[in-house]
């Protein structure tokens, strides 16, 4: 190995632990902000070492053909350790700016979703009500009035129909046209 691949791996180790940091305070951050519950913990953990793992190998690989010794641990160390003592405090605040902006832009699709889907549906559906409930109305009404209007018309036809009904030479039976007189009695 060169002293050139032994350099480059030496940075490629140091940029592994300054990323490891990163992903670190980014699972912790989102961990807290989330609120998950605690049984989830371990299964991140898990998650992170993982990724944490896969990270550092494919680095590892791509700098040295996956040789391991002592300075890429040495690299890894002080990266974490850099990162920790100079830039953890402003990933943290990016971290926290960027979950302000997402929740922003939740709450603002979702005002702009109920603004402008569902509640013109919600109107719509309350003016249909209102239009239906005003026709029904009218409807009744009229059908009041035109009772009102065909009662001197149905008490005149039963006063010419009632000396037909007491003639004999009638081949519709009596009592049929009673029925029926009856059941227009109800209406009228």
């Amino acid at each position: 190995m060169t002293l050139h691949v032994q350099f480059f791996t030496i940075f490629m180790m140091f940029c592994s632990g300054l990323a490891l940091g990163t992903l670190f305070d980014v699972f912790r951050v989102l961990f807290g902000k989330l609120r998950l519950p605690r049984f989830i913990l371990p299964f991140a953990d898990i998650v992170f070492w993982v990724v944490a793992t896969g990270l550092v190998f494919w680095l590892l690989l791509y700098s040295n053909e996956g040789q391991v010794r002592v300075f890429v641990f040495l690299g890894i160390g002080i990266g974490i350790c850099c990162y920790f003592a100079l830039l953890s405090h402003w990933i943290i605040w990016l971290i926290l700016l960027f979950i302000r902006i997402a929740v922003s832009l939740y709450r603002f699709a979702k005002k702009m979703v109920e603004l402008f889907l569902i509640k013109p549906i919600v109107g719509i559906y309350r003016l249909t009500l209102v239009i239906f409930g005003f026709l029904f109305a009218v409807a009744v009404f009229l059908y009041k009035i035109v009772l009102q209007l065909l009662y001197p018309l149905w008490r005149l036809l039963l006063w010419i129909i009632q000396p037909l009904l007491k003639l004999h030479f009638w081949h519709i039976p009596t009592q049929w046209i009673k029925n029926i007189a009856g059941f227009f009695r109800r209406f009228f």
